[in-house]
């Protein structure tokens, strides 16, 4: 069975789905159409992409293989937090220390830009403010500490120190040591989130078609984009569909590996409950490599997110086995019902570093450091946007306006991530999954000391 039949079924149970229903569909597509810019994804960046492009005066075409926000912008923990999946260090061995900073406070802007576009859009997605990163044991503690020193005197970053004696008025967990608090960031409904945004887009003139996977891309100088029933050609390309795409860009579609990840949601909690399990409504992780992650939602129930695959198939008993995981952190909610149990695939690179750039027309992938492109040149003009590995709800708008800014002439922000380096998986087709398999087992030991 492939991943996206496993996807399919993990699709079915969202708490997301149950609570934001669709009250508007896209037709497919249905012959050629000419246009500006093609975007192919309709998740968070590509329709944050959309936006920005048709703010700039693009006429754009979205297309999405199922619907919009079907995949991870649909079904993630809804927890948007500054940085990105990376420890902050990858970025300065690669970059050096300002280029650093300047991805570092583009993600501070990343968050900005979904206040901004809610109250431009009138987008109601349940947003609270806070996040809490918290250590199991006083060795993760201490290097939690280090983490927060670095980013306060290297980044001038303010985040509040939780200590072990404090620990109560925080979080109602037996689990945690210490931690931190971060007050610029917090959590949404990201499904509430992603189909406000497409209700802009069509809004700004974007034309969006679902149930349109791409079955072809020709590359050249008008590229053309394929789908069953109709095609598209256009300018400029963009690619969004991260694990999705399916052997469309198969020279950068290896740096990612599609990992499962699972959440579910408690049925309706006492409010007073609810309320003392995390006084603050803060989003929570802990910081281990393979972590849990949760928060309450706006209608009093906890959400809670643990649990990895990383050969597609997923866990056994999934409902019992995240029942005992949020059980280990709340034993308070070791007898609640389980109302939703879902999951989905995110787009993991070897570093976790976001991986952004351009595929030239004759579809080889674009040098990072070649300066010799430009919007109009004859080198590039397929641009792609992927692996965000799990760290992606604030980052995903942000990547969308800085490809807006690249495709119409304002390239400069983009190469600072286009300029990160990323290396295929190990082992091919076939053995990449086995050898990441092991690789976490190494990693779930760790966490275990």
């Amino acid at each position: 069975m492939s991943f996206l039949s496993v996807d399919q079924d993990l699709a079915r149970d969202s708490y997301y789905a149950a609570t934001a229903p669709r009250e508007i569909r896209f037709a497919a597509l249905d012959g050629e159409v000419q246009t500006d810019v093609v975007v192919v994804g309709g998740g968070l960046a590509g329709l944050s992409a959309a936006i920005e492009l048709a703010d700039r005066g693009r006429r754009v075409v979205l297309l999405e293989a199922r619907q919009v926000a079907w995949g991870a912008s649909g079904r993630n923990g809804g927890q948007a937090i500054a940085g990105l999946a990376c420890d902050q260090s990858v970025v300065e061995q690669q970059l050096g220390k300002e280029p650093a900073r300047t991805v570092w406070d583009m993600t501070l802007e990343a968050l900005d830009l979904i206040a901004q576009r809610c109250q431009r859009f009138g987008i109601d997605c349940d947003w609270q403010p806070g996040y809490m990163g918290l250590a199991v044991n006083a060795r993760k503690a201490a290097e939690l500490r280090l983490w927060q020193e670095h980013m306060h005197h290297s980044y001038g970053y303010q985040t509040t120190w939780i200590a072990p004696q404090e620990m109560g008025g925080w979080i109602a967990s037996p689990r945690f040591h210490s931690g931190i608090h971060d007050a610029r960031s917090g959590h949404l409904h990201p499904l509430k989130y992603s189909l406000g945004l497409a209700r802009a887009a069509q809004r700004l003139g974007v034309r969006i078609h679902e149930d349109s996977p791409v079955t072809g891309l020709q590359t050249g100088a008008r590229p053309r984009v394929h789908t069953a029933r109709g095609a598209v050609l256009a300018e400029q390309v963009l690619l969004a569909g991260n694990v999705y795409l399916q052997g469309l860009a198969p020279q950068i579609e290896s740096r990612i590996m599609p990992v499962g990840t699972y959440v579910v949601c408690s049925e309706p909690l006492d409010p007073a409950l609810c309320a003392a399990l995390i006084p603050s409504r803060s989003a929570v992780c802990d910081t281990n490599f393979v972590l849990d992650y949760f928060r309450p939602t706006a209608d009093h129930r906890m959400l809670y997110g643990g649990r990895v695959s990383y050969s597609t198939a997923t866990p056994r008993n999934l409902v019992a086995s995240m029942r005992k995981r949020m059980a280990r952190t709340f034993p308070q909610l070791a007898g609640c019902r389980i109302d939703h149990a879902w999951g989905g695939f995110v787009d993991i690179s070897m570093n976790r570093a976001p991986d952004f750039g351009r595929l030239r027309k004759d579809g080889a992938q674009q040098a990072p450091r070649d300066r010799s492109y430009s919007v109009r040149s004859h080198h590039a003009n397929v641009y792609y946007l992927q692996g965000f590995s799990g760290h992606g709800l604030a980052l995903t708008g942000l990547a969308g306006k800085l490809v807006a800014e690249a495709m119409t002439g304002d390239a400069a922000r983009f190469d600072v991530f286009a300029r990160l380096q990323h290396r295929p998986f190990p082992g091919g087709a076939w053995l990449r999954t086995p050898a990441l398999v092991l690789g976490m087992a190494y990693y779930r030991m760790r966490d275990a000391l």
